[in-house]
Parts: structure tokens; sequence; C-alpha cells
């Protein structure tokens, strides 16, 4: 007997839903054929043991269980749940067989029928709902992260037997409600920019970076508190939206990084790999492609800390992804992309002894060993970072006075109210970092004051066309910051303040 029920396959964050094909027929073996990978090939181990557990018989006869389409690659145990119930039905020990196709069906099987959770829940979900699925059927894990979806029933279970009563009506099983988001998510309660003293020159460079989402480089050196004031930039970031909130969660769902019983994300991520990191790490791959960290950082954070330590190599896989906001993998079977539209924030020291330009203690680098130093960053990368900032110690006085300094709620605020202006202006979701060429020209005008520091500036610095389109991205953040219809030269003036690698002299 011929039964059909329906499973999903993830590629990058979409899902293709797989039709599950079981036929119990004459002769001996069973087979699973439609580009299994080994763990699929396994799932008959996991099903069988399932079904002699719970009471019920494997057929001794020949079983062959395709999934379709058979051109596509089928990885992971998810198949397991789909093709033991499809085995059942096959054999007549469950009725309602008819009803197997209204439902998309997809978990991993314990030998003794527990049902666990599964990866790429959110998408599956979403993909059944634009199908047309009465339902989905899920491990009970993944139940409050598939229940995001609205308009489409969730149905949740810890155990097989849990889902064969739901098909003989013998169990009332209604569906996972839905969690409603709350946004902005939970407050930051042990991060806040209050907490550092002093450094108001680098709050400000913090405060632009986060109103216009450009990415950020801290340089000086250690104890400076760079990477205090990194672990707080998330907190004066506006809050995710509803579509930022589905997008970031698909893609820790792909990734199995949502916590067991999780929802939908509402903080903005921050992600802060090793030094150590993979340039498949980083970007994403594998055999099977997987998220890598520039894309668990969508609609967040990047903190790469002492940058130089990066193998140069690796570093050079995020030029395209920050330009083009997603990141593309090819591989011989298949080629997936994900999202990767992250703010990069980095940070090093000045020199590999870290004291260079230290207001109290002398570098002992050798000479030459400053732009040595630096020269581990490729020039193409630089150019891709808006503000370039020197952090000094905090002296004495400062970090003994009493005064806290703003705190990351009343920043937040400005910043919310900048990239409102934005999107007034560009009339769709851009923030000025990611303004194009033409966008440029038509909102980013100087008068003449202006025109002639930034030429000044160009010639004396040798900055190139990108940097140049950086500044001007960067003065149009602090004109919105000043509620400043047009750029004026102070705003071009403290943009350029912000390049400080590319001052003459610096680094030697």
């Amino acid at each position: 007997m011929l039964v059909k029920t329906f499973g999903s396959a993830v590629y990058g964050v979409e899902a293709i839903t797989i039709t599950v094909e079981v036929n119990v027929t004459e002769g001996l073996h069973t087979f699973i054929v439609g580009l299994p990978d080994n763990a699929v090939k396994e799932s008959i181990q996991r099903v069988e043991s399932a079904i002699k557990t719970n009471g019920f018989y494997m057929p001794r006869t020949k079983v062959i269980v395709n999934l379709a389409p058979a051109g596509i690659r089928k990885s992971g145990a998810a198949f397991d749940l789909p093709i033991a119930l499809g085995v059942l039905a096959a054999t007549d020990q469950i009725p309602g067989s008819h009803q197997l196709k209204d439902f998309l069906i997809m978990g991993e099987l314990g030998l003794g029928g527990s049902i666990h959770s599964i990866k790429g829940a959110l998408p599956i979900t979403l993909q059944a709902k634009r199908e047309g699925f009465k339902g989905v059927i899920l491990p009970l894990q993944n139940a409050r992260e598939a229940s995001v979806v609205k308009d489409i029933p969730v149905f949740s279970f810890r155990h097989i037997r849990e889902v064969i009563d739901f098909f003989r009506d013998e169990c009332v099983q209604t569906s996972a409600s839905p969690v409603p988001p709350s946004f902005p998510g939970e407050p930051f309660e042990d991060l806040d920019f209050s907490d550092v003293k002093g450094q108001e020159y680098i709050k400000r460079a913090m405060e632009i970076a986060a109103a216009g989402n450009h990415n950020v480089l801290l340089i000086g050196p250690p104890g400076a508190g760079k990477t205090m004031l990194a672990k707080r930039l998330p907190t004066i970031l506006p809050p995710l939206t509803m579509q930022e909130a589905l997008e970031t969660t698909k893609i820790h769902s792909v990734a199995g990084k949502l916590p067991e019983h999780g929802a939908l994300i509402t903080r903005r991520p921050f992600r802060s790999p090793h030094h150590t990191v993979s340039a498949n790490a980083l970007a994403g791959g594998g055999s099977i492609p997987q998220p890598g960290e520039i894309s668990l950082a969508h609609n967040g954070v990047l903190f790469l800390d002492e940058l130089p330590e990066f193998n140069r190599s690796v570093l050079e896989v995020m030029r395209q992804p920050m330009e083009d906001g997603r990141v593309f993998i090819s591989r011989a079977r298949t080629s997936v992309d994900f999202p990767a539209s992250f703010m990069l924030l980095a940070s090093m020291n000045p020199c590999p002894c870290g004291y260079y330009n230290h207001p109290d203690k002398e570098c002992s680098c050798h000479p030459g060993a400053v732009q040595k130093y630096l020269n581990k960053i490729s020039g193409p990368l630089l150019d891709r970072i808006d503000l370039h900032v020197e952090v000094v110690p905090v002296p004495y006085a400062s970090l003994s006075e009493g005064t806290t300094g703003e705190t990351s709620p009343v920043i937040r605020q400005r910043v919310i109210a900048a990239r409102e202006w934005q999107y007034r202006r560009y009339k769709n979701h851009v923030n000025n970092a990611h303004m194009t060429g033409k966008m440029i020209k038509k909102f980013c005008h100087i008068d003449d004051a202006g025109e002639l520091l930034l030429k000044n500036a160009m010639t004396r610095l040798h900055l190139s066309a990108r940097a140049y389109d950086r500044i001007l991205k960067v003065a149009r953040t602090i004109a919105d910051l000043a509620r400043e219809e047009h750029i004026r030269p102070e705003h071009v003036a403290e943009a350029i303040q912000y390049r400080c690698l590319d001052r003459e002299g610096w680094g030697g």
C-alpha cells in the first residue's frame, strides 16, 4: 500500500516541502531513496525500534521510502516521524491515513518513540502556511518557536504514541498558543553606558554609529575600555521590528542556536567570535551549508576583538557581505545564500606592545612595527569601516569622581529618533550606512565651506573614493542626530575626525 506524508527540508533560511512516499509491497529489505544523507538512511533503524517498542510491528516485506523531489539532497534526522507514520499507515496499523496529507510533520525519534527537537521549525512552519497545510506536527520543544507564525495550528507532541492517538481521535491535542512578541525585548539589566567613566568622545562615536548603522573600529591600549564600550553598544540600538525579528529567528533556528522552548528573538544579536575562528565558521559553510557568525549577527552586531589577531584570509571573506548584506555559499551539489546585514564593531591595540600613542607609557616596539601591525588589516577592509576611533585611557580623576554619564535609554531615544528621520527621508527601511551612490548625491549635499574642508582632508590624508563616501554618510548621520535637514561644515569636520587611521603620520 502506498501512503504519502509531508515533511520539509531547509536550504539556507528557507524551507522546501518534501513528499515522503512509503510503499509496502512484496519482497525483502527496506530502502530510502531520494538523495538521503547518512542521518536519513539511519532513520529506518530508529523508526523500527520506536514502532516495535510501542506495540506495533515493522513489516518484514519490502519497504520503499522515497523523499521527493529526488534531486534535492536531504539531511538530518527530522524525517523520522513522517517516515514512521507512513509505515504505520501503509500497513493499516493506524487509521486516518487520508488525514496525513493535511499536515506537515517533522521530528526526530528516539529508540523508545520519544520525539526530539529539530532545527528550522520557524521556516518550516512558514512554508507550511504558504502551501496551505491545515497544521504542522512538531516536537514539543519547537512549539513556542513555530507558534510565532499566525493563522496555522501548531500541534506539538513528546512521544510518537501521542501522535498516533491524535490521528485515532483518541487524544484531544490543542494547538500551541501563539506567543505574543514583546518588544524591545528583555531589558539590559547589567549593561548600561552610564557604567563607563569618562570617554565622552567614544560614547559620541558609538551613538553616531548606532544612529546610522555604521561600522566602527576602536583603537587603544589595553585597559582603555574598548571591550566594555563594545558590550554596551546593543543597549542603545533601536528595538527589532517584527520583520527583523522573524528574519533573525529564522537564521538562529536553522543553525540550532535557539534556546530550548525558545520563541521569537526580540533583542538584537551580539556575536563575538574568538580570533581563531575559521573562514567557514565566520562566513558559513560546510558540506551542508550552515549560517556562520556574520549571519548569526544579522540585524545586530558582530564584535571582533583584537582585529589584527584574526587570520587575514578569514577577515577578507567579510568584504563582499559587508557591501551586499548577504553571503553566498556555493558547493558542488548546492548553492545557498544567508542574510548578513550586520554592524561590524572591531577593536585593536595600536601596536604589538599596545602602548603606541599612550599618554603615560612608552611604546617599546621597534621602528616600523606599528605600521607592520596595522598592515595585518587590508586597506579595502579598513575602507569599509566608517569610523576609526582612538580610545585613550581614562585619567584617575575621571575614574574616582562620583558623577555618572547618560544612561543607555536616554541615548537610545536619540538613536531611534535619528533612524526614524532616515526612514522618512528614504521612504523605506534604509539606514545612512546603506545609502547607494545615487542616494549620496541626492541626500548628502554640502555647501562650499564643507566642500573645501572635505577637499583639503582628501588631499592631505590621501583618502580613497570609498572613504569620501563614508565621511559623507557619517556627516549625514551627525546632521540627523542634530535634527538638521542639511549637512553643515561642522558635521563634515566631526566626521573627518573619526578617520584616525587616515591621518598623515599616524603609526609612523
